[in-house]
């Protein structure tokens, strides 16, 4: 007599249910989907990471204001900003400088030579262009600072948000310190 692959009941080799291997089989791909591969989600911190000083240069080119000056020293006495790390809001963190920097255009020279000078254009009355330094702790991992759930490196873009200014900028440099003792 010849055995069946599946018999009347649904039972293989008329042994073992064919629910019962599917059943089997689903249980064991979320067990290999839960430990064996977890995937990227959650911090992209690692537990036991240490926590250590950082300084990020954030530059800002071509902001737009109609009192630049003002907004210049609101940013500049002011002791901390929100910052917003790809759409992710971190916090507060301090503002340890901020520096104006000079809107040039280049000028050739009578001689072949050319010179940066002054733009003398009269709408850059209503731009600026800063270079700050915030400072907050960040984890250090393998691959860098994080702050919050995210990474921060040089072109990273981070939002800066006052009470009277929101605006984007883009990191041009960081810096880990050492741990100041308490």
């Amino acid at each position: 007599m010849a055995m069946t692959l599946l018999d009347s009941k649904g039972r293989l080799f008329g042994k073992v249910s064919i629910l019962d291997v599917g059943a089997g089989l689903i249980i064991l791909m979320v067990l290999f989907g839960i430990f064996l591969y977890p995937g990227t989600s959650g911090s992209v911190a690692q537990v036991g990471a240490t926590t250590k000083p950082v300084e990020v240069d954030v530059m800002v080119r071509g902001l737009t204001s109609s009192d630049p000056a003002g907004l210049f020293n609101t940013i500049k006495n002011s002791e901390t900003t929100n910052i917003i790390i790809r759409n992710q809001p971190y916090g507060q963190v301090k503002i340890k400088d901020a520096k104006t920097l000079p809107r040039t255009t280049v000028v050739p020279q009578p001689d072949g030579s050319v010179k940066a000078l002054p733009d003398p254009r009269p709408e850059l009355n209503y731009t600026i262009d800063m270079l700050i330094t915030l400072q907050g702790d960040a984890q250090i991992t393998e691959t860098g600072p994080v702050f919050g759930n995210s990474k921060v490196k040089v072109g990273t873009p981070i939002e800066l948000d006052g009470d009277l200014y929101n605006f984007n900028t883009s990191t041009v440099g960081v810096r880990v310190l050492e741990a100041t003792p308490k």
